[in-house]
């Protein structure tokens, strides 16, 4: 999200892998499927509740699909396209969420920072602390001057995430997505500056 008018967004530098306290946070890469499939099977009813905001959780997950993910989100993500990351636990291979920088605007510089967590490892903070991290590359690294969180606006611990980080709500749009059974849901718009 630096100046694009001096460098091309594939050219800005990332960090390949960020550690924090408890997590590794790095992105897909070919390999993880199993991994990221073992999480995502894992989650399927929490994420399921919110299929307006998480539709791609519909469909019936294989270790096939989300190999296929993790080698299409890291080449996005070496074309600066989308920034899919993963948070695995320190020292181990145990995918405890995912998270990103998505709908990257480099004209502002803007974009909007997804995630979810592994239900079985709920409830341990792991969402918060590598969100954290990842809005700091955002801010840090790409030069952003927005990050923006769209929650479902029932989805209480998604908006605990993002109140706790100093996300500031800045109204709910109305109707503003469908769930597959026809009922409209409201979203809400969280974000935080510089």
């Amino acid at each position: 999200m630096a100046n694009t008018d001096s460098k091309a967004p594939v050219l800005l530098n990332l960090p390949d892998v960020l550690h924090t306290n408890r997590l590794t946070i790095r992105p897909p890469r070919p390999g993880d499927g199993p991994a990221v499939f073992a999480a995502v099977n894992d989650s399927l009813a929490d994420l399921r509740a919110f299929p307006a905001s998480m539709g791609w959780a519909l469909t019936e997950p294989s270790i096939d699909q989300s190999e296929q993910y993790c080698r299409e989100a890291f080449a996005k993500f070496i074309a600066r396209r989308d920034l899919a990351l993963l948070l695995i636990l320190r020292d181990s291979d145990v995918v405890v969420g995912s998270s990103g920088l998505h709908r990257i605007d480099w004209r502002v510089p803007k974009c909007e920072v997804g995630f979810w967590g592994r239900s079985s490892h709920r409830g341990n903070g792991y969402v918060t602390e590598g969100v954290s991290a990842i809005v700091s590359i955002a801010f840090d690294h790409l030069c952003a001057r927005r990050v923006e969180a769209l929650p479902d606006d029932l989805n209480q611990r998604s908006c605990r995430v993002c109140e706790r980080l100093g996300f500031q709500l800045e109204g709910v749009l109305r109707h503003e997505r469908r769930d597959p059974d026809g009922t409209l849901r409201n979203t809400r718009v969280y974000a935080i500056v510089r």
